[in-house]
């Protein structure tokens, strides 16, 4: 008897043990793959932050009255370093490449693409570049066209009309009298 019930305290002692362990195993498995997760964050946050100190002599020659740009890194689900409103820098699938996109009515764009962070700082260089010149026409007043003085309107329109009543009439009982002697 003693031993039957060893056998059934053995029987359900090793499912709670196994699951037990199962769970412990899941629970270190997904936190490793949640440090993974966090570690690639970390690490795409930091190459976007090397980049952003590279920018760091551009930005310093833009004009302060200049507020197109609003740089900084957001750290999202993304990480992104924003260069303004409609174009930022992320990193690719392999997170170690620079993918630098502007955001359009049509849909993103990829201005830039490299591995390496003068390339991208080229590409920011001339989009900034280009941005400044668009603002620059933007804020151009233009000159103030005086509006012309619209001709008076000529007065002898109406004896035209006068002239054209009356010969159309006379075309008409031209055309009647001339219809009325053919029947005859």
């Amino acid at each position: 008897m003693s031993d039957a019930q060893n056998t059934g305290h053995a029987a359900s002692d090793p499912r709670p043990t196994r699951l037990r362990d199962a769970l412990r195993q899941a629970r270190i498995e997904a936190a490793d793959r949640i440090g993974v997760v966090v570690e690639l964050r970390d690490a795409e946050v930091a190459r976007l932050e090397i980049l952003n100190e590279a920018l760091d002599p551009l930005f310093a020659q833009v004009p302060e009255q200049v507020d197109l740009f609003d740089r900084g890194v957001s750290q999202g689900e993304t990480p992104r370093l924003w260069i303004d409103v409609v174009a930022h820098i992320l990193m690719g699938r392999d997170k170690r490449i620079y993918r630098f996109v502007q955001d359009t009515r049509f849909g993103r764009i990829v201005l830039a693409e490299s591995h390496d962070v003068p390339v991208i700082v080229d590409a920011v260089t001339d989009y900034v570049a280009r941005r400044m010149i668009e603002r620059e026409h933007a804020m151009v007043a233009t000159p103030i066209v005086e509006p012309v003085a619209p001709e008076k309107p000529r007065r002898g329109g109406f004896w035209t009309f006068v002239l054209g009543f009356l010969l159309g009439a006379a075309a008409l009982f031209a055309l009647a009298l001339f219809a009325s002697l053919r029947n005859f």
